[in-house]
C-alpha cells in the first residue's frame, strides 16, 4: 500500500511539473455535425466527450478545429441556430470551455463564413477573427513561442464541389483575394521566429485517402513550408487520420478529419511521394478520432486519439533551430 501511495504522488509531481512546462491543447477536423435533428453524428458526440475527459485530465489551454464546421452548408447567417445545435450545445464539457480557433472548410463555404467570423463576438470560445490569421503562444518558463498560422485554403484554392466525385479544387472564386492569401501566407512565414511554427487549414498537402493531395496546396504551399522550416501542416478534409513526410523534407504532414465522419478510402496511396505514409487511421468501430498535442521547449508531441480515448500514434517534432540534426 505504501509503495503505491508513493508511485501515485510521483505520479502526481510529475503531472504537475509537466502541465508547469508546457502547452497543451487539442486538434480536429470535419467535426460539423448534420443539417437535420440531432445536428450532430455519433462519432461527433463521443469524440466531444473524449476531447472533454482529456482536456480535464491534462488542463489543455485551447483547441484548434480545421474547418468543416457545418456539414452540408454552412451556416446562413450569425443568428443561424446550428451555432448551438452543432457546436455550442455538442462540447459541453468544462474543460472545453478555453478558447477555439477555426479555419473554414469548403462545405463552410457553401453557406457564410463571414457569418462564422462575426460569431466570434457572440461566443466567449469561438475565435475566427478572419479567413486567414496568426496566433503565437509563449511557452510556460521559457521566451519561446508557438506560431499558428491559420490558411482560408478554399479562398485559395477554390472549392471541391460535390466531395463524393473526390474533385480537386476548381481554382478560387476570386484571383485578388487568392494572391493576397498567398502573399500574406509568404511574409507571415518569413518573419517567423517561433520555436515551432505550426500551419494549418482544411485542405490537406498530402494524402493518401480519398480527397488526395491538393495539386493547388503541392505546387504552391508545399514550397513555402520547406523553404521558410515550418514544423508541420495540419489539416481536415479527409476523413481519417494521417501523418505523412516526404523522405528529404522536415516538414510533417498531419491530417486530423475523423470527428464527425470516418472514410477508410486509400485511393491515392500513389499519388504521395513514396515512403511519405506513415502512419493512417480510419477505423469506423472506434467513433472518431482527434489530435492532442503538448508543447515543451525541447519538443513538441503531437498524439492520435481515438473516441475510446485509445493513443493511436504519437510523433515527437523538434524546435525550429534543431531540424538539421533531428529528421
Amino acid at each position: 500500500m505504501a509503495a503505491t501511495r508513493i508511485q501515485q504522488l510521483l505520479f502526481l509531481s510529475s503531472v504537475v511539473l509537466i502541465h508547469g512546462d508546457e502547452l497543451r491543447f487539442l486538434a480536429i477536423g470535419d467535426w460539423g455535425g448534420v443539417e437535420s435533428w440531432p445536428y450532430t453524428t455519433l462519432y461527433e458526440r463521443a469524440v466531444s466527450k473524449t476531447m472533454g475527459k482529456i482536456a480535464e485530465k491534462l488542463g489543455t489551454q485551447f483547441t484548434i478545429a480545421l474547418g468543416d464546421n457545418f456539414y452540408h452548408h454552412g451556416v446562413k447567417n450569425v443568428d443561424d441556430p446550428r451555432f448551438n445545435e452543432t457546436f455550442e450545445n455538442a462540447f459541453t464539457a468544462k474543460s472545453l470551455m478555453t478558447p477555439w480557433y477555426f479555419c473554414a472548410g469548403n462545405h463552410d463555404h457553401k453557406g457564410n463564413v463571414s457569418a462564422e467570423i462575426a460569431y466570434s463576438s457572440r461566443s466567449k470560445r469561438w475565435n475566427f477573427p478572419n479567413f486567414y490569421y496568426t496566433k503565437s503562444w509563449k511557452i510556460p518558463g521559457s521566451d519561446e513561442e508557438l506560431q499558428l498560422v491559420l490558411l482560408d485554403t478554399v479562398q485559395l484554392c477554390g472549392n471541391s464541389g460535390d466531395d463524393y466525385l473526390n474533385a480537386q479544387p476548381e481554382g478560387p472564386e476570386s484571383v485578388e483575394l487568392s494572391e493576397a492569401q498567398w502573399d500574406w501566407i509568404e511574409e507571415t512565414l518569413r518573419s517567423s521566429t517561433a520555436h515551432y511554427l505550426i500551419v494549418g487549414g482544411h485542405y490537406p498537402v498530402w494524402s493518401i485517402a480519398e480527397h488526395g493531395p491538393t495539386t493547388c496546396l503541392v505546387h504552391r504551399l508545399r514550397p513555402l513550408l520547406q523553404k521558410y522550416n515550418v514544423t508541420a501542416y495540419i489539416n481536415g478534409h479527409d476523413h481519417n487520420l494521417q501523418h505523412l513526410k516526404e523522405p528529404n523534407s522536415a516538414v510533417e504532414y498531419f491530417v486530423i478529419g475523423s470527428a464527425a465522419y470516418i472514410d477508410n478510402n486509400t485511393h491515392h496511396t500513389n499519388a504521395v511521394p513514396k515512403g511519405s505514409s506513415l502512419f493512417y487511421w480510419a477505423d469506423r468501430s472506434k467513433e472518431g478520432g482527434f489530435a492532442v498535442v503538448r508543447v515543451a521547449v525541447a519538443n513538441m508531441t503531437l498524439e492520435f486519439v481515438d473516441a475510446f480515448g485509445t493513443t493511436l500514434y504519437k510523433r515527437e517534432l523538434y524546435p525550429r533551430s534543431h531540424r538539421l540534426t533531428f529528421k
